[in-house]
């Protein structure tokens, strides 16, 4: 996938060329990695996308009126007796109208994020200039592949195999407007084969393209991790000047909320339909948050061995310092400051030994992690909120706020 030859767009290249060349005077090239495919392209043709604004509103009701609506329709004309079946689904619910418009969303938060760090990356002069040109040809590169129609396709390909091969499985189970009748005489209705070929697929190749743009971030951060950092042990952030990469988890957000509410729902439609408990779900429940972090947080993971070893060395490199002055200063104020005490007061050694004293510090709290807690906060509430429907489904909710104000107490 990554070697692909496929032609760029004329004026992608364009402007890849003039940020290339513009490198030694702006900081380097100003290429989004989530502005570009044929996707992206098609809904300028469309202007629901302007140079400058991601128009979200608009593509949201875009997408909901296209994914959503003609559901409705189909069903409200061909089988009118269904229409409430499809209005109580929570399963198109939770793909259409939820998960697909947040994947929207997330496209302009992905976007956001990486250039904050893609751009202080630059500001903080983590690089010297050799590795900065390598960083711009690889955002270059990796912008490359972004613009490319190659994953899009497969992207699509890939979704509607699955869907062919789950497709009448689950309109079956539990949907009175997607197929009439059971058995041999069971056929799919209008509104089946619209959500299937349409409405289906509009959630899987957001979340597919979504997951192909956490990808190429992905390859930008293992790319920054093998350049020569200029990382500082004493750096207050505790991770060595790179903590701001911490917050980067805050992109994927949107992709675990997309991906909790449709399995949520599927495990809802079990509790409802298929009598399953709560308890059924346990072992699936842990295994997606045990993915879902490690997908979100792994980029972060390529720091973690030259930040343990920046920690080890400046706890043995500050440390012999810091025995030198300190024996220094015993030596003077404490063993031999007879007939000196007044002199103390307006000593430049006690200060410097306090101001010393607080880098050590910093190096000892230094974590070779470098998350931010806000970030995973924001990443697990983005995993909780779309599994609450399911807990309601066997727990009414009165009961859910009772014992949650009873915990409070």
């Amino acid at each position: 996938m990554f070697a692909t030859k496929d032609r760029m767009p004329e004026t992608n290249q364009e402007s890849i060329k003039v940020s290339t060349e513009s490198a030694q005077t702006d900081g380097g090239p100003d290429i989004s990695l989530v502005r570009g495919g044929p996707f992206y392209h098609a809904q300028e043709k469309a202007r629901l996308i302007r140079p400058g604004r991601w128009n979200l509103g608009r593509r949201m009701l875009f997408l909901i009126a296209i994914g959503w609506l003609p559901l409705v329709v189909l069903t409200a004309l061909f089988h009118p007796h269904s229409l409430m079946s499809l209005l109580r689904g929570y399963h198109v619910y939770a793909r259409v109208v939820i998960a697909a418009p947040v994947l929207l969303a997330g496209q302009m938060l992905m976007e956001t994020r990486f250039r904050m760090v893609v751009q202080h990356v630059r500001d903080a002069k983590l690089l010297g200039a050799d590795d900065l040109a390598i960083m711009n040809r690889v955002i270059a590169t990796l912008a490359h592949w972004s613009d490319s129609w190659l994953p899009e396709l497969l992207i699509l390909v890939l979704g509607y195999v699955n869907t062919a091969a789950l497709w009448q499985t689950r309109l079956a189970e539990h949907w009175e407007w997607g197929i009439i009748g059971t058995g041999a005489a069971a056929h799919i209705t209008p509104a089946g084969w619209y959500y299937g070929l349409v409405s289906q697929m509009i959630y899987r190749f957001l979340l597919g393209l979504s997951l192909w743009k956490w990808l190429l971030w992905t390859f930008y951060m293992f790319r920054l991790s093998r350049l020569d950092l200029k990382l500082v042990a004493t750096h207050p952030d505790h991770h060595g000047g790179i903590g701001f990469l911490g917050l980067s988890p805050m992109g994927f957000s949107p992709i675990a909320f997309a991906i909790c509410a449709a399995i949520g729902s599927n495990w809802r439609g079990q509790i409802l339909h298929a009598g399953a408990h709560l308890a059924t779900f346990k072992i699936q429940a842990l295994v997606l948050l045990a993915v879902l972090l490690i997908v979100a947080l792994g980029p972060l993971v390529f720091f973690v061995p030259r930040l343990a070893r920046l920690r080890r060395a400046g706890i043995m490199q500050y440390g012999i310092l810091a025995q030198i002055h300190s024996t220094d200063f015993h030596e003077k104020w404490i063993v031999h400051r007879a007939g000196h005490e007044e002199e103390f007061l307006t000593a430049p050694e006690a200060s410097t030994l306090t101001d010393y004293g607080s880098s050590y510090e910093n190096i000892e709290a230094m974590q070779p992690f470098p998350f931010d807690k806000g970030a995973l906060v924001s990443l697990v509430i983005a995993i909780i909120v779309p599994m609450i429907p399911v807990v309601l489904a066997q727990i009414p909710l009165a009961v859910v706020l009772k014992d949650l104000l009873e915990a409070v107490r």
